[in-house]
């Protein structure tokens, strides 16, 4: 029976310290578990991950293999049909509605709603992508569908925005510079 007077941690919830140099007895005397000299021996002396003393080490022995699109992957923000039951009909559900009704959160570059489950009544949605099976579903219920298109602002709070085609105004200009430069060299050139 648990009384006041028997209380105590959990068993492996609280450890003993470890004293370092407090006599040899103790295991952690002396050389304090560093062991003889070297670099590990001194303070501050710790080696990175993988390094093998100069050598090649294993990692760059190894060959690369497969396929990683991680760099330019693009995220989207996944909406479930039941997901949007929590609207009332006639609501123009958007991306910072989401935002605020806690449906998506993070980074993304927009929001694709799926056909999980089934849509009560009539909603006003605007995505990025949407599956056949939801926009059947979704004007089945008297709803409307808007497609955003590519590179639209997204509302405030929202992460990466997917980068326009359109060079930015200092890079055009960089490349007239360079032009003139180039017109100029082939005309003396010529004369």
């Amino acid at each position: 029976m648990m009384r006041l007077h028997n209380l105590q941690p959990r068993p492996g919830s609280r450890h003993r310290v470890k004293r370092l140099g407090c006599g040899e007895s103790s295991g952690h005397g002396k050389t304090s578990g560093k062991g003889h000299k070297g670099q590990k021996a001194r303070s501050g002396g710790s080696i990175r991950l993988g390094f093998e003393g100069g050598q090649m080490p294993l990692i760059r022995r190894l060959p690369k293999r497969g396929f990683n699109n991680a760099a330019f992957h693009k995220r989207y923000a996944i909406v479930n049909l039941d997901d949007l039951n929590v609207f009332k009909a006639g609501t123009a559900v958007n991306e910072q509605l989401l935002r605020d009704s806690k449906l998506v959160r993070g980074h993304f570059v927009g929001i694709k709603i799926l056909g999980d489950g089934e849509l009560k009544h009539g909603l006003k949605v605007e995505a990025d992508k949407i599956s056949t099976a939801a926009r059947e579903k979704i004007e089945k219920a008297g709803g409307t569908i808007t497609l955003r298109e590519k590179g639209a602002a997204v509302a405030a709070g929202s992460s990466t925005e997917e980068p326009s085609g359109a060079p930015a105004p200092k890079a055009i200009a960089k490349k007239k510079s360079k032009n003139s430069a180039k017109a100029k060299k082939k005309a003396s050139r010529e004369s």
